[in-house]
């Protein structure tokens, strides 16, 4: 039984399987490549995963099973090596794990980039604006007292909600302590990050953007899979399992049931909509040359450029918006007071 541990990381996995492919095209067979990374591994944890993959191709056991036994290589993975192992293709499995996981690697870090930054912007602008309510209005508050007015309208109503604020800290602490233990379940936990993902693929304003996640996915590992032994309903079945979004896996399983229903693959990928009509263009005209699994990465390709252009404008446009409206509250907030204690002044002058 493999031991429970967590699975690797898609940076670690694209770094795997890129050393182990290199041992490969140098001519090294399954076990001596292993030993070779082993000996150059870095960290307790790498070694030990090597150690045990060694130990169970010493026991004559075949490298699927290597594979299976430390227990942090995803199901997906697995799958392909066993695949390239019976078509004797492991090394040609194995680069296209590296660049799958690289190009999984660079979505996720593209994502995490995009929301740290302004999300960061949003954290420091809210404490500046807190400091303002709570600890800058009283002090002025204490100035108009002192020239026997008071503030009213806006500056008023913010005045009352730095007292409200500083009355229940307290509870706004807890509130606090409670966000940053459910970012921690969501960021942290497998299953958190599957529930954010399928609420992003459903929110509105994120839909589009992970359906085109989810059909670069879609296409890079059909694009694996169509170099292996596998048939396309064989194919279609493993592939459905790691898109991670319903819609893409409706469309899949209706792609599933044409090819069964006597339509050719390409026609079926076509018809189902699993892709947008310009891709679904290049599906037929590579089907027609012989070129799917080629039609099938050049998409995936643009799909990850997509994803990264659409990432990038977010990023442009969002920080400067935060910059712009953070700055017009924090100057409505000064004005609300200075305006009417420069008409104080001016009057007793």
């Amino acid at each position: 039984m493999p031991k429970k541990q967590k699975e690797l990381s898609n940076k670690e996995l694209a770094l795997f399987f890129d050393q182990f492919a290199m041992t490969l095209d140098a001519g090294l067979n399954h076990t001596d490549g292993i030993q070779i990374m082993l000996e150059d591994a870095a960290s307790s944890e790498g070694r030990k995963i090597l150690e045990d993959m060694l130990e169970t191709l010493h026991e004559g056991k075949p490298l699927s099973n290597a594979f299976e036994t430390p227990g942090v290589f995803p199901k997906y993975t697995r799958d392909m090596i066993t695949i390239g192992e019976r078509s004797g293709k492991t090394d040609d499995v194995s680069h296209s794990l590296a660049r799958y996981y690289e190009r999984e690697e660079n979505i996720a870090e593209g994502i995490k980039n995009a929301v740290t930054y302004p999300m960061l912007i949003i954290f420091m602008m809210f404490i500046v604006i807190l400091v303002l309510i709570i600890k800058v209005l009283p002090v002025f508050n204490q100035v108009f007292i002192q020239l026997g007015s008071e503030m009213s309208g806006f500056s008023r109503g913010l005045l009352t909600l730095g007292n409200a604020i500083s009355r229940y800290s307290l509870l706004l602490m807890g509130i606090l302590l409670l966000l940053i233990v459910l970012y921690f379940i969501f960021a942290k936990t497998d299953a958190g990050k599957k529930a954010f993902r399928r609420f992003l693929a459903k929110f509105p304003l994120t839909r589009g953007f992970y359906q085109k996640i989810a059909a670069g996915r879609f296409a890079s590992s059909m694009a694996l899979t169509m170099n292996t032994n596998l048939g396309p309903d064989e194919s279609l079945a493993m592939v459905k399992n790691i898109v991670d979004n319903e819609e893409v896996e409706t469309k899949i399983e209706e792609c599933r049931k044409m090819i069964r229903g006597g339509l050719s693959f390409t026609d079926a990928l076509v018809d189902s909509k699993i892709f947008n009509n310009l891709y679904s263009r290049m599906i037929s005209v590579g089907g027609k040359s012989g070129a799917v699994d080629k039609a099938l990465s050049k998409i995936a390709v643009n799909y990850e450029t997509e994803i990264d252009d659409r990432i990038g404008n977010i990023i442009s446009i969002l920080e400067p918006t935060l910059v712009i409206v953070f700055s017009i509250i924090v100057c409505l907030i000064l004005l609300s007071v200075m305006m009417p204690l420069m008409s104080i002044m001016s009057s007793i002058g």
